[in-house]
Formats: structure tokens, C-alpha cells, sequence
């Protein structure tokens, strides 16, 4: 049995080596790469092209993928650097970069140690950017900042097939001196704030003032010149009457003014008793003589 299987093997040894041969080259010209990932292929060791995800396919033993390259957006650790700003004050500078690979060829060719590269690189334009600014637009303009050091980054690493998706400024500390004196400085601010707002708040109840003084003077103006004009229109209403009637309407109206006057001299409080000139009883007569016509 065992001769048996032996000549069948010999005499097919040809055809099962070919077949092997065959799943073998199969094998080596097929290439599946993962989503996450692109495969740099090598044709005598050279670069001969860039293998995308999905099934790809090579010529077996000339082509050989010599790197495969994740590109998923990378983390690089938080870096710390110090800075002087424009104005001459120390600051250290905590950032942090996000990026992914989207030309593998030509990191792999053209840098070898890319997150030492970029952080090198990120800490040079942050001095660079940050010794433009004084310490209170750092402070204030943090975004305009960030924008600025990742635009400068992606022109940096351009060459080096990355792409800079984020660039982030995590926090911009200060020394001990430094903090005091804008501590200073701010409580000055704020006590120079409250004396101004206090100022304008005593202006503007000066103002309030004058303007409700001017408002009461107006109405007193208003009705003294109300009176005035109805104390005209008295006089010359007496003044038609005694023209048409004679003397006869001025005494009338001299007797009613002493009536009217004797009148409110009785309703004053605590006065029970009064005294009448007989000048006053003279006035009464003549009052009710002139109101009953007679002379």
C-alpha cells in the first residue's frame, strides 16, 4: 500500500508541486490591507506604489510591501516649552497635536522619527509665535494663538505627507513673581473700575437732580403764568363790568372782597371771637344793597 501511494506521488510529483507553486503565488500577489492602514510596496527597492484598503494585487516576488502605515489620527504626548513673550515675561507653554499620516510615501522616505519631527517642529513656532504677542493678548487671544501655531505647523510638515487636524494650546503658565504682579494689577483694575463707576453714578444722580429741579421750576412757571392769565382775565372782566355799569360795579366788588375776607377770618381755627371794625358792617350793608339793586 505504502509502494502503491509512493509511485502515485512520483509520477504526479510534477503536477503537485505546480499546484503548490500555484497557491503559493496566489498567496504573494494578493494583498488585503485593513481599513485603518495603507501599504507602501517596493519593486527591487524602490517605491513602486501605495496600497489602499480592500484587495489589492501585487506581482508575486517582485513586489514585496515593506511597510504598512496606520493612518489613524495620532495623539502626540502633551509637550511643554518655554516661551518670552514680547514684552520680556517668561511663560511655559503646555500644547498638544493631533495628526494623521494621508501620504505614507512620503513619510517614509523623507522623515524617520516623525513625532520627534513634529514636536521639534511644534515647539519652534510656538516660541516663535508666542515672542510676537505681549503676555495680556496670550492671555486673551488664546485662539487666535492656536490657529496661528497649527497653520504654521501644517506648512512645516506638509513635505512630510501629515496633516495636522488639531493644534491645542492646553495651558500658559506663569512664575510666582510674574503672578503676583498681575495679581497687583488686576486688583488695581478692578478698584480704578468701581471708583469710576461710582463716579458715574454720582454724576448721574447730579444729573437726575438738576433735571427734576428743572422739571419743578417749569410746572411753577407754568402755573404762575395759569394765574396770571386768569387774574387778566379778572381784571378785565371787572374792568367791562364797572365800564358798562359805573361805579356801582367797582363797590360791588370792593364790598364782596371784604365779604369773602371777614368770611375766611371766622373759619380760622381757634377763633371764636371777633371783632368787627363798624367799617366791616358797612361792607355787609353795602354788599347786600348792591346785590338787591338799590344804591
Amino acid at each position: 500500500m505504502e509502494e502503491r501511494l509512493l509511485n502515485i506521488l512520483s509520477s504526479n510529483i510534477v503536477f503537485i508541486l505546480a499546484a503548490v507553486f500555484l497557491i503559493v503565488v496566489i498567496l504573494k500577489g494578493v494583498r488585503i490591507v485593513p481599513q485603518s492602514e495603507k501599504h507602501v510596496v517596493e519593486r527591487f527597492g524602490r517605491l513602486h506604489s501605495v496600497l489602499g484598503p480592500g484587495i489589492n494585487f501585487v506581482v508575486p516576488f517582485l513586489d514585496v510591501v515593506k511597510h504598512k502605515i496606520s493612518i489613524l489620527e495620532r495623539q502626540l504626548p502633551t509637550m511643554s516649552q518655554d516661551a518670552i513673550t514680547a514684552d520680556n515675561v517668561l511663560v511655559q507653554v503646555d500644547t498638544s497635536v493631533f495628526y494623521r499620516i494621508t501620504e505614507p510615501e512620503k513619510t517614509v522616505y523623507r522623515i524617520r522619527d516623525v513625532d520627534a519631527a513634529i514636536a521639534t517642529t511644534v515647539a519652534g513656532i510656538v516660541r516663535a509665535e508666542i515672542g510676537k504677542m505681549e503676555l495680556d493678548e496670550v492671555q486673551s487671544n488664546r485662539a487666535q494663538l492656536t490657529a496661528a501655531i497649527k497653520m504654521a505647523v501644517e506648512d512645516a510638515v506638509d513635505d512630510w505627507g501629515i496633516e495636522v487636524t488639531r493644534s491645542e494650546i492646553l495651558d500658559v503658565n506663569l512664575d510666582d513673581a510674574t503672578r503676583q504682579a498681575m495679581l497687583q494689577q488686576l486688583n488695581a483694575e478692578r478698584a480704578r473700575r468701581a471708583q469710576v463707576t461710582e463716579a458715574e453714578g454720582q454724576k448721574r444722580a447730579v444729573e437726575l437732580n438738576a433735571d427734576a429741579e428743572l422739571y419743578a421750576a417749569e410746572q411753577i412757571a407754568k402755573a404762575r403764568r395759569i394765574e396770571a392769565e386768569a387774574e387778566a382775565y379778572a381784571t378785565e372782566v371787572v374792568a367791562k363790568a364797572i365800564k358798562e355799569n359805573g361805579i356801582e360795579a367797582a363797590q360791588y366788588q370792593v364790598a364782596l372782597k371784604q365779604v369773602e375776607a371777614l368770611n375766611a377770618l371766622g373759619n380760622g381755627d381757634g377763633k371764636q371771637t371777633i371783632i368787627l371794625p363798624a367799617s366791616a358792617l358797612e361792607a355787609f350793608g353795602d354788599a347786600f344793597k348792591l346785590l338787591k339793586g338799590g344804591s
